[in-house]
This record gives C-alpha cells, sequence and structure tokens, in this order.
C-alpha cells in the first residue's frame, strides 16, 4: 500500500457535529477519534440558505442516475431479515444508537449539479486527501453558479467535508468528489467518476477501494430530494451515517471499503443495510417525514460514512420544490435504532486498505 494510501489528515477531525461530520473516505487505518457533541439542528428551516434561481445557471441533477439497476433501487421489503438482526440492533442500541444523542436528524447541505458538453472542465491538483489507485485523476466539469457541500460558491472555507458532486448528462458520469476547494486553483481529495451507462458488479469501482464515500458508494444516488418528497414518493434507499466507536471493523457488501472502526463484536459494519420494520405507524409521522419512511421500508438505507447527523438529504438550493415547510430536521426523530431490522448480504470483510481496480 503506498504512502499515498496511508496518509493521515487531522483537519477533518475537527468538523463541528452538527453539521454531520464524516469519516475521511480513504482512511482505513490509524486511530480515529470520535466525534461528540452534534445537539445542535443543521440548517434548522429544513434546508440551506437557497440562491436565486435567475441569477444560477445550474441546476439540481436528477435521479435515478444509472441506466442499469443497482442496489439502492432494488425493492427489499418481502426480503426476510437477517438472522443476527435482533443481535445486530441491539448493540447498536446499546452502543448509544444514532449519533447526535441518539437522534434521528437530517442533514441538508449535499448539492449534486448537473452539467453537460457546454459545461467548462477543470483538472485539479490532488492534495494529501487522494488516494491511489482508489481516486481517479480526471479533468471534471465545474458548472457555473454552483458549489462545494455546505457553502455557498466552490472555495471550501471550512473544515467540513466540501463533496463536490457533478451529473453530466451528455457523457453519462457522475463526478464525486471528497475536499474539493476552487479558488484561483483547483485542489481537491478523493474523485470517484461513476459511469452511468456501466453495469457494476457487486465490487463496484474495486474491492477494497473508496470513493468520495468511505463504503465506496456513490453518494448522489442515495440522497433524497424535496423534489421527490413533494412528488410524494422516493423510489431508492437512503444514505445514512453513524458515530465511528458503534461500527464494527470491517464491511459488509454491497460496500467495497471500511474504516478503523471500534464498534463491538455484534456492532453494524460498514456497508449494512437496514430496513424500517412493515410494522411501524408511519401515519403518525408528519407528513414529508411519511415519503422517506416509506421509502425506508421499501429500500431501506445503507451504512455509508461515519458521524454524527444520520440521514442526509439534498439541499434546495438547485431544486425546484423547497425544503421549507415540506421537512424538518428532526421530522424523524421518532425514529429509533429499535424501529429497524437487518437485511443480510453476506459476510464481512476485513479492511485491509489494498484497493484492486
Amino acid at each position: 500500500m503506498g504512502t499515498q494510501r496511508i496518509a493521515i489528515t487531522i483537519g477533518w477531525m475537527l468538523v463541528a457535529a452538527a453539521c454531520g461530520v464524516t469519516t475521511e473516505p480513504g482512511e482505513p487505518l490509524g486511530d480515529e477519534p470520535e466525534v461528540t457533541g452534534g445537539d445542535e439542528d443543521v440548517a434548522v428551516d429544513g434546508g440551506v440558505p437557497t440562491t436565486d434561481a435567475s441569477t444560477s445557471e445550474v441546476t439540481a441533477a436528477v435521479g435515478p442516475y444509472f441506466s442499469t439497476p443497482m442496489f439502492f433501487n432494488t425493492d427489499v421489503s418481502l426480503v426476510p431479515k437477517a438472522a443476527s438482526s435482533a443481535a445486530i440492533i441491539s448493540a447498536l442500541s446499546a452502543a448509544g444508537g444514532w449519533g447526535n444523542s441518539n437522534v434521528m436528524q437530517i442533514d441538508f447541505t449535499l448539492d449534486v449539479l448537473t452539467a453537460n458538453a457546454s459545461t467548462p472542465k477543470r483538472t485539479f491538483t490532488a492534495t494529501e486527501d487522494f488516494y491511489s489507485p482508489d481516486c481517479d485523476q480526471s479533468a471534471m466539469p465545474v458548472p457555473t453558479g454552483g458549489n462545494v457541500e455546505g457553502e455557498s460558491g466552490y472555495v471550501c472555507t471550512g473544515d467540513g467535508d466540501c463533496h463536490l458532486l457533478v451529473f453530466d448528462t451528455s457523457a453519462k458520469k457522475l463526478y464525486e468528489m471528497w475536499r474539493a476547494n476552487i479558488t484561483s486553483t483547483f485542489q481537491g481529495g478523493c474523485l470517484a467518476v461513476w459511469d452511468a451507462t456501466r453495469a457494476y458488479t457487486s465490487t463496484l469501482r474495486g474491492h477494497q477501494c473508496t470513493s468520495a464515500d468511505a463504503a465506496g458508494f456513490p453518494i448522489a444516488p442515495l440522497l433524497f430530494t424535496a423534489d421527490e418528497v413533494k412528488a410524494g414518493h422516493i423510489d431508492h434507499a437512503i444514505r445514512f451515517i453513524l458515530p465511528n466507536n458503534r461500527v464494527k471493523r470491517g464491511f459488509v457488501r454491497p460496500a467495497t471499503h471500511g474504516t478503523n472502526t471500534t464498534g463491538g463484536t455484534n456492532a453494524p459494519s460498514y456497508g449494512v443495510h437496514f430496513r424500517l420494520r412493515a410494522s411501524f405507524p408511519i401515519s403518525t409521522l408528519p407528513a414529508g417525514a411519511q415519503v422517506v419512511a416509506r421509502a425506508m421500508q421499501k429500500y431501506g438505507m445503507y451504512h455509508a460514512d461515519g458521524g454524527n447527523i444520520a440521514l442526509t438529504a439534498q439541499s434546495d438550493r438547485h431544486t425546484t420544490a423547497k425544503w421549507a415547510g415540506l421537512l424538518g430536521p428532526r421530522d424523524l426523530a421518532a425514529l429509533k435504532v429499535t424501529d429497524f431490522e437487518v437485511i443480510d448480504h453476506g459476510a464481512a470483510f476485513a479492511v485491509t486498505g489494498d484497493c484492486n481496480r
């Protein structure tokens, strides 16, 4: 494993937990501190501040992105739960449950931007957050009027993850970069380029390989949007995250990568697939939350990264519908770990960090 692969940066550790701090995607080795706190709401109006659509050329990308069905748009509502489901749920609950003081909360800071053949592409200088051979050194489209995660533009002003997610509708490629920062120059961490026309196997971009998310998943297809919630249906599984001291080291399919987590023997692994139990009284939730909960019953949610804010929705900055009045950060707070069950995806793999592409 090369030196790039084992390089560890410190800045990511200092992100405020209320912003949904996530695990460094490609860092499988070394001690990993637990992120604490996270009691404040993220974007308490239900979404990030929006820009004036008339002054922005960029629009939000629309899924399902991939032309071939993948794990995240597979109906699992009738799939039997895993034999280990009760033990995993019990272990996670005993360890403290969700992050954020065991409150299921939604982070609304990720954008997915649309590009086409006319969108200018830019090359980037790889930082120490770029891991070889996991990450792709490729020019990527940068739409006018866009932004990285949690920022009003392309400058990463804080210590956040600053994901840059762009779907090129002409080339049918999904570009996902972790720790992007564009000033007069373009610097970036791990870039994963996904071919939306490809039928990926169970190893996705490669066994033991990370992506812009620690589990090796694409991020955009697992985000739910204000447009979907307003339409009344979400036709895919949902991304969720957990504190790393509540996650067992290793990963299960469909994940291809894990990190140095410290959870107990029965703790969930990276990639674990949770499904909201069919008997949960969804009608007791706010209307928008009911839409999300139904998707959790039909498609479930996949553990993709480490942090405190459990769920990730797409920002409404570039979407037609807006989160205000539709769904709030804590509208799913009634959902407890014990309301879920685990779907079996096979035995866990040990984390080696030896990416094979």
